[in-house]
């Protein structure tokens, strides 16, 4: 049974306002699959699309397991 909107008024605490946000917003994504991010502002400008951010973390993941593997062939050669 759902409830009427006097109860669920009362339910919410004060500082909570929703009055701004928009129902549904990001329920594409969702429905997709897609693994959704938020990035800072700052970061927008060097990575402007997914394309570049995906670039950009293969490339970090590539070097940590080349750093990973460097690492753990130093310590078994010890």
């Amino acid at each position: 049974m759902a409830k009427n909107n006097s109860t669920v008024e009362s339910d919410m605490r004060p500082e909570y306002d929703f009055s701004g946000g928009i129902r549904g917003k990001y329920a594409g994504h969702y429905s997709h699959g897609t693994n959704l991010v938020v990035i800072e502002p700052d970061l927008v400008k060097v990575f402007p699309d997914s394309k570049s951010v995906n670039e950009a973390l293969r490339l970090l993941a590539d070097l940590a397991k080349k750093q990973t593997r460097r690492s753990s062939r130093q310590a078994s050669s010890k």
